[in-house]
């Protein structure tokens, strides 16, 4: 199917836009005097390279503006305002120039007859499978707004899970590039000064002073190949964590490091039952939600271990007995939400779960930052050490010969 662009008159008298998918003009055409409008104009959109293309690829609504555009929606639904006029209103108050055409779009489509779930789907790549089901979700069962709601809820709380991870990777990020950049300086500025300087004296130098000079040397001359090997290493990794067999190897390794592997697995599991709760509060089939829930799981081995739970409980199998047969997925969890299904209450306890995680992954946070950052300080302090001696002991060796 093609993308076409048209206008169209509402019976009402007001001009209409949008974005519509059919495999002819004739079949746009038709959907438009279906939804009892008059079609002025329909163009198809072709594919292919162009600034406008481009354009638009970089103007692509960020998960903040989602974020948005859900809080608004939600809080003007929930004072008794229609979806059509609500949409009008956001329209007036946005400003933004990606986010003003994206709910302009969802309006038109609204006005034409669509539903809101459907005309969110249309927004390719901005709304997520998750955000989506949901809405479709409160449609049927006529709880739009609070849906809404659920979802605003879920998205600052999965922002907060996200920003907590990213501001305390960046203190030891910056540790790790002044480390490095400290070792380049110094081997390429500072330590070739005192060659010329031991040569004159004639004296030989000890082993680890060697070693310094040789390293300096090799970073003087070849700092571009140095560069050039890790840059291959990285588009080369890249390009195999696209291979399925090899993305999970690396993420089982990932999960069996100290600290870090315990982070990951908190994480996902954070993220994985706090979409499942969200999703099965707002009505939405226990293996509908846990197809959609897997999605968010960024770690190949614990999607899988959700995939092989899903197929047990697609047999009949509760939920939590299903994942205690699942190495990679967290003991705590499984009891928790044993419990929930136990009570009746299971949205409820995998809402409760995710949060017991968020707390969890803080903690893992902090203990990690408290081992991370001294041992990168005394790496650090232990590389300029060594520098400095390699550079001492000649010249303390050439006092002796002195005095």
């Amino acid at each position: 199917m093609a993308q076409f662009i048209y206008k169209a008159i509402t019976p009402a008298g007001e001009p209409l836009e949008g974005q519509i998918e059919a495999l002819t003009k004739a079949e746009v055409i038709a959907k438009i005097q279906e939804a009892g409008n008059m079609p002025i104009s329909a163009k198809e959109l072709k594919p292919g390279f162009s600034l406008e293309n481009l354009l638009a690829r970089r103007s692509k609504v960020s998960s903040k503006q989602v974020g948005h555009f859900t809080e608004q929606l939600a809080t003007l639904l929930s004072s008794g305002m229609p979806l059509d006029r609500s949409l009008s209103v956001m329209i007036d108050l946005n400003d933004d120039e990606r986010l003003r055409p994206m709910i302009e779009q969802v309006r038109d489509k609204v006005r034409g007859g669509g539903t809101l779930s459907d005309a969110l789907e249309d927004q390719h790549g901005v709304f997520s499978n998750m955000y989506t089901n949901m809405v479709r979700a409160g449609e049927m069962g006529g709880t739009l707004e609070t849906s809404l709601e659920r979802l605003n809820t879920y998205l600052q709380s999965a922002k907060e899970l996200r920003d907590s991870v990213v501001s305390a990777m960046i203190y030891p990020a910056i540790l790790l590039v002044l480390s490095v950049g400290s070792l380049f300086i110094l081997l390429a500025k500072v330590v070739p000064k005192f060659e010329p300087l031991f040569a004159d004296a004639n004296i030989e130098l000890p082993l680890i002073t060697r070693i310094v000079f040789a390293g300096a040397a090799l970073v003087q001359s070849f700092w571009w190949l140095i560069v050039l090997v890790v840059v291959v290493v990285v588009l080369l990794l890249r390009q195999k964590l696209k291979e399925p067999d090899f993305r999970y190897r690396w993420d089982q390794r990932k999960l069996k490091l100290p600290l870090f592997g315990e982070l990951i697995t908190r994480v996902e599991t954070a993220k994985f039952t706090r979409t499942l709760g969200t999703l099965a509060d707002s009505g939405v089939p226990l293996l509908s939600g846990l197809h959609v829930a897997r999605k968010v799981v960024a770690n190949t081995v614990i999607a899988q271990a959700i995939a092989n739970a899903t197929e047990k409980v697609k047999h009949g199998s509760p939920l939590a007995e299903a994942l205690a047969k699942e190495e990679s997925f967290p003991k705590l969890a499984q009891q928790l939400l044993g419990v929930g299904e136990e009570t009746g209450h299971l949205d409820a306890m995998l809402v409760r779960t995710a949060d017991a995680y968020d707390g969890e992954v803080k903690n893992t946070i902090d203990r990690m930052l408290s081992v991370l950052v001294p041992a990168l300080v005394l790496v650090l302090a232990a590389m300029i050490f060594t520098i400095v001696f390699a550079i001492l002991m000649p010249m303390m060796n050439m006092s002796e010969l002195v005095g």
